[in-house]
């Protein structure tokens, strides 16, 4: 399982740990992610996706996944998240 966000795209990134003499040795830095389930009000049912905590509260202060999606382009997405994304506009198209 990769360790990257599926609504942000936030993965792992490279650095080095510095000792006191300075020395340099590779390390990760790996995203916080958890996995959540997500309501979707416009499609009426609940999702399981695997999110960064940064993740997660830039959706909870836009107010919901549905407008989250709505304001995010494709590039960053999962292919499970694009696939819920047209499936939110479609729904939203066909009610309007």
């Amino acid at each position: 399982m990769s360790r990257v966000c599926e609504l942000t795209g936030k993965g792992r990134q490279v650095g080095h740990n510095v000792s006191h003499a300075n020395n340099k040795t590779k390390r990760t830095f790996l995203p916080n992610l958890q996995n959540v389930t997500l309501i979707s009000d416009t499609l009426g049912q609940s999702v399981k996706l695997r999110v960064s905590t940064h993740g997660l509260r830039s959706v909870e202060h836009v107010g919901g996944l549905d407008n989250w999606l709505l304001k995010t382009s494709e590039d960053k997405l999962s292919p499970k998240v694009r696939k819920l994304k047209r499936e939110i506009a479609k729904k939203g198209q066909a009610a309007a």
